[in-house]
């Protein structure tokens, strides 16, 4: 009799201890405010840290410290108790990275992944979810942003009743930040990224723009910016399990596009993201990333809901198909590098649509214009009535420019800082041990041209060039980055200046284009009879110039300024790209065997 009185107890304990659990400490306060509040930070991470504390499966650590001080807090999540990257490796399961608050105002993925694991963790009523993923849940990236806490940060925005900063507390955008890496934050999560090695990326936000029916949108690199394997599984797996299943939980669901005009009728626009951005750096790192974007104006209760159904069907779909998962994404490393390292074909870098259009069922919200007193212009009034209609949908896309990869770039040690930003991304790179004479390829800038003001904290730049070669000789400690890697397109988006996100355009080396030596007028005078003395070709140019350019006639700089450029104390530096480009397979394996 006893022992069966044990055995029952036991059953009660079991069937019940979820529903305690529930019941005990588990209530949000998103839900105690009725549905109307998110937590500070301090708030949310005791809830995230209990997870730890009362189940097996989670631990939380710390990727580092905020420029404010705070941690940055990540939950891991594994039903083996990985909870190191090796060991998450050792099960075989995918890992999928979760990351909330990039822009803090926007944070309903925060609430969500509250109520989600607590379904997988306390209530048990998703625990299936944990059977075939490793998770790693960034409750707040930008942890500063986030308690810059007010109820007027986002005024597109209807609710939370307070919430944070789009940016960081050094006024800088994180989901600009994923390439060039300024910001102590997304230096730390690369680092965990690197360490990981996540299968699929998800990045939460709200959206800001036009009014329609859809609760949430989504974000998927689909076109060429992303390797074949992972384009197929978007466009025929993934995107059509999505929209199929979130509506089955309750929510319209639509792709995250601009329009042409500025209004629907006028039809949507996508492309390619950079990888600037979650989703465009998931591709360069040859991975999926998802972008999920709540519409800003439908309810908070809706918004987050609609988030943790998106969080739901992307993990039912991981769960049916996580071999498959990290069959494609080793399947990508391996097309990346067959395909672009030594020449094989062009990276691609620039796209642009082809006009080429197909119908996009719409869900929007009836609008029509009025002229504004305020504004002085026409003005878009939404009645809140909703309407559906085909659009052209503006989805293919071509590429307008490339570039042909070499078998390596060189990289001088006086530029450590961009180095070390490339290892941050997983780039494996070399040390020369001795110096040594190599051929190499060079690009020489021209018609530069400098951004206006600042973005992102940096000036950027656009220019032109030519290419030559020269035989150049690499000193101890000179940087060898291998284009044979996996990291190889990204390492293509920052080391080829042609890329948007290089670290040339982010203006990284802007002070290559700066002149640091000067002539004095009288001296030039002098040097500039001597040139004309003893090369008739020079002279034959300067006065074909003198007839032609009446502005190069008339201003005494630029008449002096010829002659200097084509003098022999010209800074053959200034404007030239100072890491090189090693073509020739030879000269490549000459150069790694001197590497360490």
């Amino acid at each position: 009799m006893k022992h069966c009185l044990l055995l029952v107890n036991l059953l009660l304990c079991t069937c019940f201890a979820p529903l305690l659990l529930a019941q005990e400490g588990w209530e949000t306060v998103f839900e105690k405010s009725g549905f109307m509040k998110t937590p500070r930070y301090t708030e949310s991470m005791e809830f995230f840290k209990k997870f730890e504390e009362q189940t097996p499966y989670a631990k939380m650590i710390s990727l580092g410290k905020s420029p404010q001080g705070r941690d940055l807090n990540c939950l891991i999540v594994s039903k083996e108790k990985a909870f190191t990257p090796e060991a998450a490796k050792k099960t075989g399961k995918p890992i999928l990275l979760v990351v909330n608050g990039i822009h803090s105002g926007e944070i309903e993925g925060k609430d969500a992944c509250m109520l989600l694991l607590r379904d997988i963790l306390v209530s048990k009523t998703q625990e299936q979810l944990l059977d075939s993923v490793t998770l790693l849940i960034i409750p707040i990236f930008s942890v500063d942003g986030h308690e810059r806490f007010a109820a007027f940060n986002r005024i597109n925005q209807n609710g939370p009743e307070e919430m944070g900063w789009r940016t960081t507390a050094q006024n800088l955008n994180l989901n600009r930040d994923w390439l060039k890496a300024d910001t102590p934050e997304m230096q730390e999560l690369l680092t965990l990224f690197t360490a990981w090695d996540p299968d699929f990326l998800i990045d939460t936000h709200t959206t800001d723009g036009a009014d329609y029916q859809y609760t949430v949108t989504y974000g998927l690199e689909k076109f060429g910016n992303i390797a074949p394997a992972l384009r197929d599984i978007v466009n025929n797996e993934f995107i059509p399990y999505i929209e199929k299943r979130v509506p089955e939980k309750g929510f319209f669901i639509a792709p995250y596009v601009g329009f042409k005009e500025g209004e629907p009728k006028s039809g949507l626009v996508d492309g390619p993201a950079t990888p600037r951005f979650s989703t465009g750096y998931a591709a360069a790192r040859n991975r999926i990333g998802l972008l999920v974007e709540t519409h800003m104006l439908k309810r908070y209760k809706d918004r987050v809901f609609a988030t943790k159904a998106i969080l739901e069907a992307t993990l039912e779909y991981i769960h049916a198909n996580a071999q498959r998962l990290i069959e494609a994404n080793k399947a990508a490393e391996l097309s990346s590098v067959q395909d672009f390292a030594g020449m094989n074909k062009a990276f691609p870098v620039l796209f642009k649509s082809t006009g080429q259009t197909t119908i996009f069922h719409y869900k929007g919200i009836a609008y029509h214009y009025d002229s504004s007193i305020v504004s002085g212009t026409r003005k878009t009034v939404y009645t809140h009535e909703p309407f559906e209609e085909d659009i052209p949908y503006y989805n293919n896309v071509a590429v307008t420019d490339s570039v042909a990869l070499p078998y390596a770039y060189l990289i001088p040690r006086e530029w450590s800082l961009e180095a070390d930003r490339l290892k941050l991304h997983g780039v494996l790179i070399k040390e020369t041990t001795k110096a040594q004479k190599v051929v190499v390829t060079k690009y020489k800038f021209h018609d530069v041209k400098f951004a206006s003001g600042p973005y992102e904290g940096r000036q950027g730049v656009t220019a032109k060039y030519d290419i030559f070669t020269d035989t150049v000789e690499i000193p101890v400690g000179t940087y060898v980055v291998p284009t044979k890697q996996n990291a190889i397109r990204v390492i293509a988006h920052l080391l080829e200046p042609k890329s948007g996100d290089s670290f040339l355009r982010w203006g990284f080396m802007n002070a290559i284009f700066e002149r640091k030596e000067y002539f004095e007028d009288y001296v030039m005078e002098r040097v500039a009879l001597e040139m004309l003395d003893k090369d008739v070709n020079l002279k034959k140019e300067f006065e074909e110039k003198l007839a032609n350019d009446p502005k190069f006639r008339d201003d005494p700089n630029q008449r002096l300024n010829f002659f200097y450029e084509r003098s022999p104390y010209l800074d053959k530096q200034q404007n030239v790209y100072p890491i090189f480009r090693v073509e020739s397979e030879k000269e490549f394996k000459a150069v790694a065997e001197i590497s360490k």
